[in-house]
C-alpha cells in the first residue's frame, strides 16, 4: 500500500528517545510502529490497547502534594493533622485489620441509608 500522507506529532522528547530505543530493539523504526497502530486502530475499530485512568501521582513538593486522577493538583499543606491524630487517639474510632473488613463496613452502610 502506498503511503501518500504525513502526520506532524508533538510529543516529549524524552518519551520519543525512550521509545525509539525500544521499537530499535524489536527491529522497528517510530513511523513503522505508527503505522501498525494505525492499521490496529483499523482492524480493531478502536485503541488497540486497554486505556485506564491515570492514578494519582505524587508530586516532591514537601507538602505531600499528589494530581489526582482528573489531573488536578492537590495539596497537603493546609491539611489538618491535628484533627487526624485526635481522631485516631480517640477510644471510640474503629480500627480495621485488613481492607475487607474495612470495605465490609462501608458498604453496610450505604445499604442502611
Amino acid at each position: 500500500m502506498p503511503k501518500n500522507t504525513t502526520i506532524n506529532l508533538r510529543v516529549d522528547s524524552k518519551v520519543k528517545e525512550q521509545a525509539v530505543e525500544i521499537l530499535s530493539s524489536l527491529g522497528l523504526t517510530l513511523s513503522e510502529a505508527f503505522n501498525l497502530m494505525l492499521h490496529q486502530i483499523k482492524i480493531v475499530n478502536g485503541l488497540p490497547f486497554e486505556v485506564k485512568q491515570r492514578l494519582p501521582v505524587e508530586l516532591n513538593d514537601g507538602y505531600g502534594s499528589y494530581v489526582c486522577e482528573c489531573g488536578h493538583v492537590h495539596g497537603y499543606k493546609n491539611f489538618n493533622f491535628e484533627a487526624v491524630e485526635k481522631e485516631i487517639n480517640d477510644p471510640d474510632t474503629k480500627v480495621y485489620d485488613n481492607v475487607d473488613d474495612m470495605w465490609n463496613d462501608i458498604n453496610a452502610e450505604s445499604e442502611d441509608a
